[in-house]
């Protein structure tokens, strides 16, 4: 069990998060480790409405009375608490009543569901003020991930222990038909990745693309390809902190719709290292060309790839304008139904869906988004080569 004190766990659909919270509740109440420095025995129980604390974390087939086996609480809904033979005492409050956590003190605390909560940041910070009993008072928050403003604070908060679960960790427990309809319905998906892989699905306001209009982007060319293209946004070195090496193949079909077809982006990567990926790329693919973006490296971007094959055409671009205005014009041919993705690109998606007019995205160079936009743009344009025809299969 993690040594901070706040734990927060992100999972998926029947994880098994409300177990081991109940869990949780039970060794508190026990003194069991890493508890052993209990007093008073006092915790809150905090749900996004008194139901589901009492339906889903007390009564629910995982809920702290079901698992109890010994000293099983009573439950008195009168004074909104669960009480143990042992003296200790848990009060259930709602997320739709910030204020009623105002006044209590507690050892402890367990908060269910966080990312529906309706009021959470306020309902989080009253919870705070009140855990102020005991030598060290420890709250575990138990959630499906949603990209909410009290999610992002807390994983980016040093002295917060994350655990992530996925569906199929919990497989065992789980119906098998169960898994097998939410696999070939949501598996990929963005929904699929929140609700099943407890992944935490970023959407920064006013970006240039949303999830939704991704997911409608899916589709597999339903003719042969008129030209494919390698873009390459290279990074400026290749220490550890340096940014990945963007690399994204993209081809466009003779009806004019343009198709992403593979996110190669390679990190901490030597220049020798992704030049050798994308010489392998470009004859895979039969590409036309390499798109290489030179600000960062010059001359030195197209010198490395000729080391591996002389041959190959590669065509040097330089960006003249900020990320932003380059990519508005590539999210436009998305929105006009131009563009579309030949697979789920996970974290090419993710990248999209953060990028904001920062020019980052997710914090850090926006490599895969920058190299996309290289590739759609050779192809958007006039283009110089001639097209060839092949299949992708």
């Amino acid at each position: 069990m993690p040594v901070k004190d706040t734990w927060l766990v992100i999972g998926g659909r029947g994880s098994g998060k409300t177990r081991l919270g109940a869990e949780w509740v039970n060794s508190f109440v026990r003194g069991y480790p890493p508890f052993a420095d209990r007093s008073h025995g006092l915790i809150a129980l905090v749900g996004e409405t008194l139901g589901d604390v009492r339906e889903v974390m007390i009564d629910g087939p995982s809920g702290i009375a079901r698992i109890s086996r010994h000293d099983r609480p009573r439950f008195e809904p009168s004074r909104k608490r669960l009480v143990w033979e042992c003296g200790a005492v848990a009060h259930i409050f709602s997320s739709e009543d910030p204020e009623s956590l105002r006044g209590p003190q507690f050892e402890a605390a367990w908060c269910d569901e966080v990312a529906k909560w309706k009021h959470a940041d306020a309902c989080f910070d009253m919870l705070q003020f009140g855990l102020r009993l005991g030598e060290r008072p420890r709250q575990l928050l138990t959630t499906t991930p949603k990209p909410i403003a009290l999610l992002r604070r807390l994983l980016s908060d040093a002295d917060v222990s994350v655990t992530r679960m996925r569906t199929d960790d919990n497989a065992k427990n789980l119906a098998e038909s169960f898994l097998k309809a939410v696999r070939q319905r949501y598996a990929g998906t963005h929904l699929g990745r929140q609700e099943l892989d407890g992944e935490f699905m970023t959407q920064r306001e006013n970006a240039l693309w949303i999830r939704t209009m991704l997911e409608q982007a899916i589709a597999v060319p339903e003719m042969p390809m008129r030209r494919i293209v390698i873009a390459v946004d290279p990074p400026a070195s290749a220490h550890r902190r340096s940014d990945a090496c963007g690399i994204v193949v993209a081809g466009m079909c003779e009806d004019g719709l343009i198709y992403v077809l593979a996110d190669e982006t390679v990190g901490m990567a030597k220049p020798h290292d992704w030049a050798c990926r994308v010489v392998r790329l470009f004859h895979r693919f039969e590409a036309d060309r390499v798109v290489a973006e030179v600000n960062q490296g010059g001359d030195m971007v197209e010198a490395v790839i000729r080391t591996i094959d002389p041959q190959l055409p590669v065509k040097p671009v330089r960006a003249t304008r900020g990320k932003w205005l380059r990519a508005e014009p590539v999210a436009a041919l998305y929105e006009q139904g131009r563009v579309r993705h030949a697979g789920r690109f996970g974290k090419l998606e993710d990248e999209m869906c953060d990028f904001g007019i920062d020019g980052i995205s997710s914090g850090r160079s926006p490599d895969r988004v920058d190299a996309l936009v290289w590739a759609i743009t050779e192809l958007a344009g006039d283009g110089s080569n001639t097209p060839r025809i092949r299949n992708i299969s």
